[in-house]
């Protein structure tokens, strides 16, 4: 009896480790729907479109940062415009993820911060975006985007 006890220990232990421990995909969120929930340890994603290297066109995580004891940036992956072949276009755009955990309960904010050809802006990690060039050239403000995550 106590061997069976102790694989069903095993077994149980094993289905709650693998619980909430954040390797699972994370959520993704609509990026018009600028209030996101979370549950702590859990990882979401933040998509927006028009990312464009070739026109000067880039989106960056914003400050202020979010606070890091509500919230915390994981990553980021830019996922690239492929043709009907699957080939990465040249010139395409695409669209960048960020990925985030949530670490304790509380509210914070998310900027994200669409840099252009036309816009002068901080590019997020303190060195600024090239200015824009050329007669005429009058820098834009940056398109902000401003999440409100919520953990619980």
């Amino acid at each position: 009896m106590s061997r069976s006890r102790a694989v069903g220990a095993a077994v149980l232990l094993a289905l709650v480790a693998g619980c909430g421990s954040g390797d699972g995909e994370p959520t993704g969120h609509p990026t018009d729907d600028t209030t996101v929930t979370a549950s702590v340890g859990e990882r979401f994603t933040l998509t927006v479109d028009d990312e464009n290297a070739s026109t000067r066109s880039h989106w960056y995580l914003g400050g202020p940062e979010p606070d890091t004891s509500v919230v915390r940036a994981t990553g980021q992956e830019l996922k690239t415009d492929t043709g009907d072949d699957g080939e990465v276009l040249p010139g395409a755009g695409g669209s960048r993820t960020f990925t985030f955990e949530a670490t304790g309960e509380g509210s914070t904010e998310i900027v994200l911060v669409h840099c252009t050809l036309t816009s002068s802006c901080d590019t997020g990690n303190g060195t600024p975006q090239p200015a824009p060039t050329g007669s005429g050239s009058t820098p834009t403000e940056p398109d902000r985007v401003t999440y409100k995550v919520t953990v619980g």
